[in-house]
């Protein structure tokens, strides 16, 4: 068990992934400020009830992920922004409301280990389904072509990469992060890609054929 300074958000960080943050509040202030003089990591939550700034502390999911801080600027008018990294999915035991902000009694929750030949096949399922999926995204914002040769080849990493960057709403990708064997969440992930990346595609098709017989009266 571990005490961990808790930031309850209406988004979910996934292990390995990257979360600014630009912190405005006194209590959150003072939290940031002892993580980085202590070089100790914080928690990030989902909100269950509550809002995330200038009100009563929220109530959070009992499933988060750890943040090491990897950056802090400090800017004039005392605000911080943050950039801080995922690190370790944990479970929250109890809460201490002794400080402005919340505090955990947490422990952590690796990831069951599992049959490496069957997380490698479980990962090179999900894979190609991801790279449809970023490709689609980049047609639609306009974008140049999304370079997918740097995805992780790590089963898990491929895991949270995925379930970070898809479009879901945030009780779906909370469900995820509460999944605590490895093929059971790619085998979860890729049925969400297979089910969004039709819909994607017939978005696309849709908007096209919408401006191809679109027409001015002028």
């Amino acid at each position: 068990m571990i005490n961990l300074p808790l930031f309850p958000l209406h988004t979910v960080l996934f292990p390995g992934i990257p979360i600014n943050l630009h912190i405005f509040e006194p209590r959150y202030k003072q939290m940031i400020n002892l993580c980085v003089d202590t070089e100790q990591p914080f928690g990030v939550v989902l909100i269950q009830q509550g809002e995330e700034a200038l009100g009563p502390l929220a109530e959070p999911h009992s499933i988060g992920c750890t943040a090491q801080i990897a950056d802090v600027e400090y800017l004039d008018d005392g605000r911080i922004n943050v950039l801080a990294i995922g690190m370790d999915r944990f479970r929250i035991c109890s809460l201490s409301y002794d400080q402005p902000y919340l505090v955990g009694q947490v422990e952590l929750l690796p990831l069951a280990a599992e049959n490496a030949h069957s997380l490698a096949q479980a990962g090179q399922r999900l894979r190609p389904w991801v790279e449809r999926y970023l490709s689609i995204l980049s047609q639609i914002a306009d974008d140049a072509d999304v370079d997918t040769s740097h995805l992780p080849n790590d089963p898990a990493a491929l895991a949270y990469l995925a379930a970070a960057v898809v479009q879901i709403p945030t009780p779906q990708k909370q469900t995820l992060l509460a999944t605590g064997q490895a093929t059971s969440l790619l085998s979860d992930i890729r049925a969400i890609y297979r089910r969004e990346v039709p819909l994607l595609r017939a978005m696309i098709a849709y908007e096209t054929n919408a401006d191809e017989h679109s027409f001015s009266l002028n």
